[in-house]
């Protein structure tokens, strides 16, 4: 069948679907904070009802209760809808999020980041426009514009919309393994778009994420916080020695005897070896967990030749992550090393530190409790339960070694695995030429940096073939300020969407 009119609709009425995205941005549905949840849940509600609104059945499954910020409060609902049922058409399943990260205008957005604000430039700025709210609703107008047109959805269509993908995908998993024989029993393939382009020009298919483990360590001395005029802590002996030399030698221009020199660094011990800082501890045991070039290996997958030859052919230059990152302090310097740093290597990153001050002006407290977040991104064929092991083990002997009364403790909050699937599969056969259909370009085949774990669990569940198709560019900054969707992404997304869905009708399986 045809799509010249679904793309002619589009075009004429992208604005309108522009407005709609709008709407969602607007919902500030950070599932991060207590504060947002019941903006989570109205989102959720949200897509309940526009698929209603055509026709879906839609099921909303509530996955349990977490506790959050000391307060045990709801998830989120999983948005499960259904739209067709003919037993002769193959059946898609299509996975995205509602939740988004937080945001605030202080952080550094140039505009309000729940209100969408396009560009002269077609960039349309907004927390959730491309991750992931755009390529979720995105779903919802392909069905829209098919029943408008009076064509026929070529597939059985179902979806799964989570809300808490941005906090670890909570609950997700247990549904969807109960749910495999009945809910997703017929599922024919998965489709996911929420990912990028590899630069900023040229369409991709993704086959590979690697997976995250995040850590949380919480070192804790003093009952409260304390003043560090009063409790402030002592260096080494030795350290102490060099302190008292230099100034009183500078002061008095005197010789030193060893028992004057040994008084006045026992003095300066005293004076200040009142508390343990959790603060000093801390930081001296996140500096031990990686170094400034990023090494940290363990069972990772060779580079096999295969592999390789797809590093030599993809459209990717140092120019497009010097622009994403607005910057060039890169590690590495060749494409080919900065990609399999982000696809196919693990990474440690730093990412914060809960209960230290961190406001404006200054401020001369000793936290008595404070917590290191940090994470590790995973690849073939490293273990989570091991990778979590040797952490604790490192930590712990570390720490040790400091000889310090405070009391530490090492938790990962969630583990999720990675994932690589088969590119010669016919879901990605048909997604290829939908790309080709809409770009008139043979996509690049890509692994990525970030992950997403159900993309794992959808294929062990359900033992079918998982396909990511991005919607947006590496650019796009998704997490960071100023995320944005360009207009013509999400335009000849929709189209790209559609077309996909009758290309997997097309294909022989």
């Amino acid at each position: 069948m045809s799509l010249e009119s679904f793309y002619e609709y589009i075009d004429k009425n992208q604005d309108h679907y522009v407005r709609r995205l709008g709407e969602a941005v607007a919902i500030p549905s950070v599932s991060g904070t207590v504060q947002h949840r019941p903006e989570v849940v109205r989102m959720g509600h949200w897509l309940e009802a526009e698929l209603k609104r055509l026709g879906a059945s839609v099921e909303l499954r509530h996955p349990g209760k977490q506790e959050l910020e000391g307060q045990v409060i709801d998830l989120p609902p999983i948005v499960l809808a259904t739209y067709g049922n003919d037993p002769a058409k193959k059946t898609v399943l299509v996975y995205g999020h509602y939740d988004v990260q937080p945001a605030l205008k202080e952080d550094g957005w140039a505009t309000d980041p729940f209100t969408l604000v396009e560009d002269s430039q077609g960039r349309m700025f907004g927390r959730g426009s491309t991750d992931d709210k755009g390529p979720v609703i995105s779903w919802i107008w392909t069905i829209e514009i098919h029943q408008k047109l009076g064509l026929d959805l070529p597939v059985n269509l179902k979806m799964c919309f989570e809300g808490m993908e941005e906090s670890g995908s909570e609950g997700l998993d247990d549904i969807i393994y109960a749910e495999a024989d009945k809910y997703f029993k017929d599922v024919d393939c998965v489709c996911i778009s929420d990912n990028y382009w590899l630069g900023t020009t040229k369409p991709c298919l993704t086959y590979g994420l690697r997976g995250v483990s995040y850590f949380m360590l919480t070192v804790s001395g003093p009952g409260k916080d304390l003043h560090s005029g009063v409790f402030g802590q002592s260096r080494s002996p030795a350290d102490a020695l060099g302190i008292v030399r230099s100034t009183t030698q500078a002061a008095r221009s005197v010789p030193w005897s060893a028992h004057a020199e040994s008084s006045r660094a026992n003095q300066l011990t005293l004076a200040l070896d009142q508390v343990h800082e959790p603060m000093t501890d801390l930081i001296h045991l996140m500096h031990k967990l990686v170094t400034p070039e990023g090494k940290i290996l363990d069972d990772v997958a060779p580079v096999t030749a295969d592999e390789d030859k797809i590093y030599k052919a993809l459209d990717f230059k140092m120019d497009d992550i010097y622009n994403a990152i607005d910057a060039k302090n890169t590690i590495h310097d060749t494409t080919k090393e900065v990609l399999m740093s982000r696809w196919r290597f693990p990474s440690l990153s730093l990412h914060g530190i809960e209960g230290a001050f961190y406001s404006p002006g200054a401020k001369t407290v000793i936290p008595a409790k404070v917590v290191g977040k940090f994470s590790i991104r995973t690849v073939p064929n490293q273990d989570p339960d091991k990778i979590t092991e040797l952490v604790k083990k490192h930590v712990e002997a570390e720490f040790a070694k400091l000889g310090s009364k405070n009391k530490i403790s090492i938790e990962c909050g969630h583990a999720g695995k990675w994932w690589v699937a088969d590119i010669n599969n016919w879901n990605y056969t048909a997604a290829s030429n939908a790309i080709q259909k809409i770009f008139g370009i043979v996509p690049d085949y890509t692994r990525e940096g970030g992950s997403i774990p159900v993309t794992l669990t959808f294929q062990e569940a359900l033992k079918t073939s998982v396909l990511l198709l991005p919607m947006g560019r590496s650019d796009d900054g998704a997490h960071s300020i100023n995320e944005k969707l360009d207009r013509s992404n999400y335009i000849e997304g929709i189209k790209l969407l559609a077309t996909y869905l009758h290309e997997v009708a097309a294909i022989k399986a």
